[in-house]
Order: structure tokens, then sequence, then C-alpha cells
């Protein structure tokens, strides 16, 4: 996988971590929100995240 050196990341079971730095392979991810009012980076998601392996969300 190709890394984007414009996306860091450190969630080395997701499907499209680099595997070989601190890279997602992704040309770009969607950011999301885990409830309604997001007042902190507590409350957000990479709503682009695939567990490695099985491929769900």
């Amino acid at each position: 996988m190709k890394n984007n050196d414009s996306i860091k990341c450190t969630v080395t079971n997701c499907a499209y971590h680099s595997k070989t730095q601190n890279y997602c392979s992704l040309p770009e991810i969607q950011v999301g929100c885990c409830c309604g009012n997001v007042t902190d980076c507590e409350g957000t998601e990479c709503a682009s995240f695939r567990l490695e392996g099985n491929g769900t969300h």
C-alpha cells in the first residue's frame, strides 16, 4: 500500500493503515461524529475506518 503522507494514523488494525509507517493509504478519509453535539475531538471518528481482515466498520 502507498502511504498518503497527508493522513497520519496510528490505528494499526485498520485495513487502510500503511503497515510500514503510521500513515493511511486512502487518498482521502471521511470524518464523522459519534454524538449529536460535538464539543471536542472525542466526539469525532474516522468514518472511513475498516477493520482489517473482515471488512466491517
